[in-house]
């Protein structure tokens, strides 16, 4: 009976324990799915929150495109398909003729935001980063932490699987903003903490190739935002012409303004002027034989004719081949060929400059140009010839005495402009006085830094690449501008140059000059 009863006792207990476990195992699969369930619902609100965030975002940033989708589907849905085909129709109709009928007038009001949008989408936004990535311009995370385990045999460095994941995060810079004009594209982006404005600089080539294109120039914006420029088309293909004598003259006779003196164009494909008064005024032009160096000479006189006409500005002249700037001989006050010569002609420039200190010392910081105290411009041809190829005694003091045109000359209204086949320091040693550079086709790789400063080379002025039947085409290097632009100067053709001297010695006829106020 003992035996029975205590296998009754047992079997109650199980039972009640069995009763019990099933009761708590109830309960906690209540518990588990209402956990789960609460899981569950927690992470789609986060994914949902996340992907408000998101659209948000990309509502914010992108909101031209945004408000363009809400307008179409509005419009499909309140007013049918049929009338936003045939708006959408027109409206393309309507800016097709636009571009036809006048495509500068299309192109700034209305194309190169067009095309900047499309350019960003199809283009920069999408295949970019890979670009950077390929041409080495991102980076890896490369901080990773490291557990370390200590035993009485040695040491063992495990990298987690985390940290193994984050080897390979790579962060590329970001597309702020993208511009598109008629020739290149801008493409703004931002710096990865960790680089430098300098590491796109070398990478220039490599994006140019990489965007199929024949350059790409960077611009340092901001300390962590850069401008990568790529040039789709070469609008300085086609030669540009000066502009004829004749039409020089406006009606009222003002004639021309001084500080922007039309040059040509540049490659974006605006006017390209030069002062030939007051900052950045001196001038050095290099390149090699046939590169253009009398278009850059010649052009901006051809646009000053009516001031040099009316002796608002008085023209000197030493050319020591005898032969380019005695083509048009009448034009210069002062001319000179040998080294004899040429000392004379700085000489009597000195001499007013002197004279000119003494008068206005002490009364204005900058003379004002007029037809008694005229701008005084120097227009020194193959300056190399005078400044290392002849005579020591000869060469020094020609050297010494373009040094002190060069550093008093600016405020006393006297500019002079050299020109050069070989920039190097021997060559002109006062090189470095004269702070507007112009490189037009050069035989080396090297004299692009000589000319337009170090960098200028990795920065897209690829002065070397530019083609024999392209003259005129240089890269320009001044005050207020940091980056070489691309520039074609305006050809003179000889005929021209026989205009400009019989326009300017035109048998001492009077022609209303320049006042003071628009002159200086």
């Amino acid at each position: 009976m003992n035996g029975i009863g205590f296998l009754l006792i047992g079997g109650g207990v199980l039972g009640v324990a069995v009763w019990l476990l099933h009761k708590i195992g109830r309960a906690l699969a209540s518990i588990l799915e209402v956990l789960a369930a609460a899981a569950l619902v927690f992470i789609a609100l986060w994914w949902l929150l996340k992907s408000l965030m998101c659209l948000g975002k990309q509502v914010i940033t992108r909101w031209r495109t945004s408000l363009a989708v809400v307008a179409f589907m509005a419009w499909w849905q309140y007013l049918g398909w049929l009338s936003l085909a045939i708006v959408t129709g027109s409206v393309v109709v309507v800016l097709t003729s636009w571009r036809l009928i006048n495509v500068m007038s299309y192109d700034q009001h209305c194309g190169r935001f067009l095309r900047s949008w499309w350019m960003r989408w199809a283009v920069y936004a999408r295949k970019l980063p890979a670009w950077l990535h390929t041409c080495g311009l991102s980076i890896r995370d490369e901080t990773l932490p490291v557990e370390v385990t200590v035993n009485l045999v040695g040491r063992r460095r495990l990298l987690s699987r985390k940290a193994a994941s984050a080897s390979r995060a790579v962060q590329v810079p970001k597309v702020l903003k993208v511009r598109s004009g008629p020739s290149w594209d801008e493409v703004r982006v931002q710096l990865v903490p960790g680089q430098k404005p300098e590491d796109f600089d070398e990478a220039a080539r490599a994006l140019a190739v990489a965007r199929k294109v024949k350059r790409c120039q960077v611009r340092e914006l901001e300390p962590n935002v850069v401008s990568i420029d790529f040039q789709r088309r070469d609008l300085l293909k086609s030669a540009v012409t000066s502009l004829p004598v004749p039409d020089l003259v406006s009606p009222d006779g003002l004639g021309v303004d001084l500080r922007h003196v039309w040059s040509g164009t540049t490659e974006y494909g605006s006017d390209w002027r030069v002062p030939l008064v007051g900052s950045g005024a001196h001038c050095l032009t290099a390149g090699a034989t046939g590169s253009g160096k009398n278009s850059v000479m010649w052009c901006p006189l051809v646009s000053a004719a009516p001031a040099i006409r009316s002796g608002v500005v008085r023209v000197s002249g030493i050319d020591p081949k005898g032969m380019e700037l005695a083509y048009g001989r009448g034009i210069f006050a002062r001319y000179a060929v040998t080294g004899k010569q040429a000392l004379e002609l700085l000489d009597g420039l000195l001499e007013e400059m002197e004279a000119r200190k003494h008068e206005f010392a002490g009364r204005v910081r900058m003379i004002p140009i007029s037809v008694e105290h005229p701008l005084e411009v120097l227009e020194f041809d193959e300056i190399g010839a005078l400044t290392k190829y002849t005579d020591r005694k000869t060469r020094d003091a020609i050297v010494e005495k373009v040094a002190l045109l060069t550093t008093q000359g600016r405020a006393l209204g006297i500019t002079v402009r050299g020109y050069v086949q070989e920039p190097t320091k021997d060559t002109v040693p006062v090189r470095e006085l004269f702070p507007r550079r112009v490189c037009l086709r050069v035989t080396s790789k090297t004299h692009v830094g000589m000319v337009l400063g170090d960098g200028a080379y990795e920065r897209g002025a690829w002065a070397n690449r530019i083609g024999d039947s392209e003259a005129g085409v240089g890269y320009v290097w001044g005050e207020g501008v940091r980056e070489p632009l691309r520039v074609r100067a305006g050809w003179v053709a000889d005929e021209e140059i026989k205009a400009l001297e019989t326009y300017v010695t035109n048998c001492g006829t009077h022609v209303v000059g320049l006042s003071e106020g628009r002159a200086a």
